[in-house]
């Protein structure tokens, strides 16, 4: 299963790929200083650029990327979720008949080791916008001040 947000797919079914594509939509937060550094003047240029704009639209742009991680994500672990419970409902119904079904077992391990990974994913999505925040307010604190507070 892939969860769609505009052109982002973020496939549930395997954490490797899951990964990968996070890692690819996570790109915003890795060059944000550069960004920064390359659209924000210093003092010495500030009458070429519209500052406040560029900030404007940078903050924007990430907090854009953050809602749509952070909705896919959320969209995986309940996926994830609703297998977990399919799976436990097979298990207890070979339980029922006095009967085990390691392979089932395992299986279930496996979903429940891929949900905790996924929601650890969640935990990062919140570090990382508090740093990529940080950085913004460091350098665009004059020319632009949101009216909501994401960290």
């Amino acid at each position: 299963m892939a969860v769609a947000g505009s052109d982002r797919n973020l496939p549930c079914d395997d954490f490797m790929q899951f990964q990968t594509k996070l890692k690819q939509l996570r790109l915003i937060d890795d060059r944000i200083a550069n960004a920064l550094n390359r659209t924000v003047p210093t003092a010495s240029f500030a009458g070429n650029v519209d500052a406040k704009e560029t900030c404007k639209g940078l903050y924007h742009n990430m907090t854009e990327a953050y809602g749509q991680r952070e909705a896919a994500i959320k969209v995986c672990i309940k996926s994830q979720d609703q297998i977990i419970t399919k799976l436990r409902g097979e298990r207890d119904a070979f339980r029922q008949k006095d009967q085990d079904n390691f392979e089932l077992e395992r299986k279930l391990r496996g979903e429940q080791t891929k949900l905790r990974l996924m929601q650890s994913e969640l935990q990062v999505e919140g570090i990382l916008r508090k740093s990529s925040l940080k950085v913004y307010y460091e350098r665009c604190r004059d020319y632009h001040k949101p009216d909501e507070n994401l960290s």
